[in-house]
């Protein structure tokens, strides 16, 4: 496990992972929705993840969705560089009932998100703008290029739910073990 803690005027957050686990987590950060998804992002990468949050949600969610995402991401980062014995490419496309989205990601130690998902609202007391305010912090922080794409659905839960999934399935899968591959580049070197 690795742990990096950050703290603002805004948000107070400490988070520990293990980037080769079994999808064990305990997610504390004050914002139901986020909890569900980080839940079951680390599920489906089988990333243990311990994440504590306390941010102003009194004024909104906003600081401490993006700050999680800071956090988590600069974490991955670490975790993963300088990148060696893992596939590096990962793709995914998860159903969820009607839903669909795709994730496609390279740790590439240069960060890009192409973000299509069609969500604008609120899934309960979540405003869905949030989404994307995560995944641009997490990807940024975390040095991957991402596009994540939503193919079809009309739930909005079902879509974002679908989307971290996608990602967790596309990062389970780069950064899968693979001792021929050795360093994934012919720069030799990311």
């Amino acid at each position: 496990m690795i742990t990096k803690t950050r703290k603002t005027k805004e948000t107070n957050i400490t988070i520990s992972l293990n980037l080769h686990g079994t999808g064990k987590s305990n997610i504390e950060t004050d914002v139901g929705f986020l909890n569900h998804m980080l839940e079951s992002f680390s599920k489906h990468s089988l990333i243990d993840m311990d994440i504590k949050c306390v941010g102003d949600t009194h004024i909104d969610d906003h600081h401490s969705v993006e700050d999680v995402g800071i956090v988590l991401g600069s974490l991955l980062a670490e975790a993963i560089y300088p990148i060696k014995n893992m596939e590096r490419f990962g793709s995914a496309n998860i159903v969820m009932d009607e839903a669909c989205v795709s994730c496609d990601l390279d740790l590439s130690n240069r960060p890009f998100l192409v973000y299509d998902l069609n969500v604008s609202g609120k899934v309960g007391l979540f405003d869905t703008e949030l989404v994307e305010e995560f995944f641009r912090a997490f990807v940024l922080n975390a040095r991957i290029s991402t596009h994540i794409i939503e193919l079809r659905g009309k739930n909005k839960h079902h879509i974002i739910e679908a989307a971290f999934k996608s990602m967790a399935v596309a990062i389970r899968r780069a950064i899968q073990k693979n001792e021929r591959v050795g360093i994934p580049s012919t720069k030799d070197v990311l």
